[in-house]
């Protein structure tokens, strides 16, 4: 059988790598790590606030959509990536292989792109996975290797931009690659059918994994590490005997510390029941890409530290009875702070909160990730 089917005898087969695809996969590629890129910055800047940066409080479901496209689109970019690559492999062994000063700096800079891109989408499935098998913190690698990435990416489209026009221009199939008498119908395999393959791979990574995000996909999505499930219908990152908080969670002597400078007053769970309960349904949204919906029941932060004399108009520090580490203690931007669904909440979807979700009682606000959503609070102090 002669190499590519539909050929004839002698007739050498249209090849199926070019320009032509690899200006139109690399641009698919672009978007996709332009909104990881971004999406992740937004991530970034959330959990390390800067005076400049403003994230609000509504839609209520805004990080959950951010941090969602972020890590689908880099789920996406894995079958685009593999195929841009295929698509010039034997280009990156042409000679010369160093050349003139823009060869060069063509070379360098998919040297540090695929290097780049490779450890973002390597490590970012691990975190997903939640499997770190590194020793490096993920978070502060993943952050900086992202400005790595994204200036590569860069000077690759300054170096390539008038290839990539032209590539862009120019059609899809070659004329020899067509049938005679049956127009826009190429012999065997074709630079079309690469194209819908690279489509179709990006739909099917997606709607695999889109469903920890995307409760509508959940069933269909075979490959989510997260199903949604969970002690009281939500999943645990990060549980209490992980966190080494049974035994401070359960005392009876249990406390939780409201502060604003030399005012302070301590709360039992009975004090925290008796004040006026209220219900948000919130989403809970993490880093990993996971998402669920549910109903939040207890005080509302406000009217917690209006106890103490506190004005809303603060930032607040949240402690948990955690020990010391990176997220044992976070910072509740005033907005946050002031808004009427930022809760001490006391019960999840109807019960009281599982010990897993943070028992005797944790933060939950809107548009927050899930990591910055303290559980087992132990103190809340307004910050001066």
């Amino acid at each position: 059988m002669s190499p590519q089917a539909g050929t004839r005898a002698g007739e050498k087969p249209a090849p199926l790598r070019g320009t032509a695809i690899t200006a139109r996969v690399g641009l698919a590629l672009g978007v996709a790590v332009a909104v990881c890129f971004v999406t992740g910055l937004i991530s970034h800047f959330i959990q390390h606030p800067q005076p400049w940066f403003f994230w609000p409080t509504r839609p209520v479901w805004l990080y959950r959509l951010t941090q969602g496209l972020h890590v689908i689109s880099g789920i996406a970019a894995i079958p685009l990536i593999v195929v841009k690559l295929w698509s010039v492999w034997p280009k990156l062994f042409e000679r010369p292989v160093i050349g003139g000063f823009v060869r060069q700096l063509e070379r360098a800079s998919i040297l540090v792109l695929v290097g780049a891109m490779l450890f973002q989408l390597s490590t970012g499935i691990m975190n997903i996975a939640q499997w770190y098998a590194f020793e490096f913190f993920f978070t502060t690698s993943h952050y900086a290797m992202a400005y790595v990435a994204a200036g590569a990416v860069l000077v690759h489209i300054a170096v390539k931009l008038p290839v990539i026009r032209r590539a862009l221009g120019e059609p899809l199939e070659q004329p020899s690659g067509e049938l005679p008498g049956v127009p826009g119908l190429s012999r065997g395999l074709t630079r079309r059918t690469v194209l819908r393959g690279t489509w179709l791979a990006v739909a099917v990574a997606t709607v695999a994994t889109a469903g920890q995000t995307v409760p509508l996909l959940r069933k269909v999505s075979v490959l989510a590490p997260r199903t949604g499930q969970g002690p009281q219908g939500v999943p645990v990152n990060r549980s209490a005997i992980a966190a080494g908080v049974l035994r401070t969670a359960r005392s009876p002597q249990y406390r939780l510390t409201v502060t604003d400078g030399a005012v302070s007053r301590a709360f039992t769970l009975e004090d925290l029941q008796a004040m006026p309960q209220v219900t948000h349904r919130l989403p809970i949204a993490c880093v990993e890409g996971w998402s669920v919906d549910a109903e939040w029941t207890g005080a509302v932060l406000a009217d917690l530290l209006a106890t103490v004399g506190a004005s809303p108009d603060s930032d607040v520090r949240m402690i948990s009875l955690e020990p010391p580490g990176p997220y044992s203690r976070t910072t509740l931007p005033a907005r946050h702070v002031r808004d009427s669904q930022t809760l001490i909440a006391l019960r999840l979807n109807g019960e009281a909160l599982d010990l897993d979700h943070g028992y005797p009682c944790r933060l939950i606000a809107p548009t927050r990730p899930g990591v910055l959503q303290t559980k087992w609070l132990s103190r809340i102090e307004v910050v001066p």
